[in-house]
C-alpha cells in the first residue's frame, strides 16, 4: 500500500464556471486546474451542470474544452434553477402545485441560509465531494468565485471532513467593483458568511494588491493569510507574437493586396482592435465617440476599430450594445456617418492570436473603478502592439500596464483627451521598430500564466505538507 507522501496530491476544486463556459474568468479556472495536473496534482473539479450553460445562458465555447487537461475528472453536480425558469412545463410539483409555499423556501434559503442562487449547486457539490472522499482522500479544496457558493461549499466540507480549503477571489463578493463600496448593507448576512469563511480558511487569494488589502483592512485577523495571484496570459490558447517576416519586394507591375490599399494620406489605414467580451459596464459610447473624433486626424483617416468577440453574456445583450456602439438597424437606416467601427463577431481560440497580431493598436476597454484588473490586458501585453487605454482613471490594471512602454493611457474619459490618446497611439503603430516591440513583449513575460500561479501551486504545497514531487529526479543529474 502507497505511503500518503508517496501518493500524488489531490485537490478538489470548485469552480461553478469551467470550459465549455466563456464566463468572466474561465480562463484563471481552466489554467489553474491544468497547472496543477502539470505540476502532480490529482485534479477534481466541480463545474455546473451543461444544461445551465446550454439552456439558461447560452454561453459556451466548446472549443475551450478541447483546453481541458485530459487527466482532469470533471464532475457535474445539479442546480435548482428555480429563477431561470420561464416555463411552466419544468416547474417542480411544488411549484406548480403551491407556488406561494415554493417562493417562501426559495427565500428562505436565499435570506437565511446562503444568499446566493448557485447555492444548491454548492450544498450538491458536498454531497457529490463527499462520496469521492470516501473512496480517495481529498488534500485540499481550492474554491473559486463567483459564483462565491462555492466558498460556503469549501467552509462546509472543512467542518465534515477536516480537510484544509483556500479561498480564491476571482471577482469580489461583498465590494461592488463598478462603484467601490460595499455590495450589501451592513448587518447582511452575506458579511457573517464572509468573515465565517474567512476565519476557516488556510488561504485566501485576490486578483490585485488593491483588493487584498480591502478584504485585509475588513478581516485584520486573517490577514496574514491573504495573498496576490495575478491573472495572466496563456501559453497555449495565446501563444507569443511570432517574429515579423522579411518583407519581400514586389515585382514591377503587381499590385498590392486590397489590405494595403493606402488611405487618404498615402499610408495604409490603421487598424485598431477590441478582443473580449463587450458588456454594458464599460464605456461603450465613450469609445465609439473618441474613435470617431480620432478619425478626423489625417493619421487616422480611414482607420477602424475592429471590435471582436461576444456581445454581453446573455441573449438580450447584442442589441443593447449595438445601440450604444451605433452600429443598430435604425443607426444604418437613419444615414449615420461612417465611424470606422465595425463588429466582428466571435473569434474562435485558433484565430485570438491572429486578431491581436494583424491589429496595430490594441484597445483595453475596461469597466469598474479603482480595484478592477481585467484579464485582457496581459493578452494584450504578451503580443507587443501599442495598447490604448478606455477605462476611469486608477483602475488596478494601471499597476499591471505600469512600466510597459506603449502605453497610451489619457487617465480620463473626457472624449477629446481620449481621442488624442488614440492618435499618439497611431502615430507609435507607424513608426514601431521589431526592438520597441520586443521591449515591450518582455514586460508580459512575467505574467505568463504559468509564472504568476507558481508561487500558488507552492503555497498548496505549504498546506498539505508535500514537497514537489512533478519533476524527475534525473532530469537534474543530466543537467550538469
Amino acid at each position: 500500500m502507497k505511503n500518503r507522501s508517496d501518493r500524488r496530491p489531490r485537490v478538489l476544486y470548485l469552480a461553478f464556471y469551467f470550459p465549455p463556459s466563456r464566463a468572466s474568468g474561465v480562463y484563471r479556472a481552466r489554467a489553474t486546474a491544468n497547472h496543477l495536473v502539470e505540476k502532480g496534482w490529482d485534479v477534481t473539479v466541480c463545474a455546473s451542470p451543461l444544461d445551465f450553460l446550454y439552456k439558461r445562458i447560452g454561453s459556451v465555447d466548446e472549443g475551450l474544452s478541447e483546453t481541458v487537461d485530459p487527466r482532469i475528472q470533471v464532475e457535474r453536480p445539479s442546480l435548482n434553477q428555480y429563477t431561470w425558469q420561464q416555463d411552466l412545463r419544468e416547474f417542480s410539483w411544488l411549484r406548480r402545485s403551491f407556488p406561494l409555499m415554493a417562493k417562501r423556501v426559495y427565500q428562505f434559503s436565499q435570506t437565511k441560509l446562503f444568499p446566493e442562487r448557485y447555492s444548491s449547486w454548492a450544498w450538491a457539490s458536498v454531497v457529490r465531494a463527499l462520496k469521492l472522499h470516501s473512496k480517495k482522500r481529498f488534500d485540499v479544496v481550492v474554491a473559486t468565485g463567483n459564483p462565491f457558493a462555492s466558498f460556503g461549499a469549501a467552509w462546509l466540507f472543512n467542518r465534515l471532513t477536516g480537510v484544509p480549503y483556500v479561498m480564491d477571489y476571482r471577482d469580489s463578493w461583498t465590494l461592488d467593483l463598478f462603484h467601490d463600496e460595499p455590495a450589501f448593507p451592513k448587518g447582511h448576512i452575506a458579511w457573517a458568511w464572509e468573515k465565517r469563511m474567512l476565519g476557516k480558511a488556510s488561504a485566501s487569494v485576490f486578483v490585485n494588491e488593491a483588493l487584498r488589502g480591502w478584504h485585509a483592512e475588513r478581516y485584520p485577523e486573517v490577514a496574514d493569510r491573504m495573498m496576490v495571484v495575478p491573472n495572466g496570459w496563456d501559453a497555449d490558447v495565446i501563444p507569443a507574437a511570432p517574429e515579423p517576416a522579411e518583407e519581400v519586394p514586389a515585382a514591377a507591375g503587381a499590385e498590392a493586396p486590397a489590405t494595403e490599399q493606402p488611405s487618404a494620406n498615402g499610408q495604409r489605414p490603421l487598424k485598431f482592435a477590441y478582443l473580449g467580451t463587450l458588456t454594458v459596464k464599460q464605456p461603450v459610447e465613450e469609445m465609439a465617440e473618441a474613435f470617431k473624433i480620432a478619425r478626423r486626424h489625417p493619421d487616422l483617416a480611414d482607420a477602424e476599430l475592429q471590435i471582436h468577440g461576444h456581445l454581453g453574456f446573455f441573449k438580450n445583450s447584442p442589441a443593447t450594445l449595438k445601440k450604444k456602439l451605433g452600429l443598430d438597424d435604425e443607426a444604418a437606416e437613419n444615414g449615420a456617418e461612417d465611424t470606422g467601427l465595425r463588429y466582428c463577431g466571435p473569434v474562435s481560440k485558433t484565430e485570438v492570436g491572429k486578431v491581436y497580431e494583424d491589429a496595430d493598436v490594441l484597445v483595453f476597454l475596461a469597466g469598474g473603478g479603482k480595484y478592477v484588473t481585467s484579464g485582457k490586458i496581459f493578452e494584450y501585453m504578451a503580443f507587443g502592439h501599442p495598447i490604448v487605454s478606455v477605462h476611469a482613471p486608477g483602475i488596478a490594471a494601471q499597476d499591471v500596464l505600469d512600466g510597459y512602454p506603449l502605453w497610451f493611457n489619457a487617465n480620463s474619459l473626457d472624449v477629446d483627451e481620449l481621442a488624442a490618446s488614440m492618435v499618439a497611439a497611431g502615430k507609435a503603430a507607424r513608426d514601431l521598430t521589431p526592438e520597441q516591440r520586443e521591449i515591450a513583449r518582455s514586460h508580459a513575460d512575467m505574467y505568463q500564466r504559468d509564472a504568476v500561479l507558481k508561487p500558488f501551486e507552492e503555497r498548496l504545497r505549504t498546506i498539505v505538507g508535500r514537497e514537489d514531487r512533478s519533476e524527475d529526479p534525473s532530469e537534474h543529474r543530466s543537467a550538469g
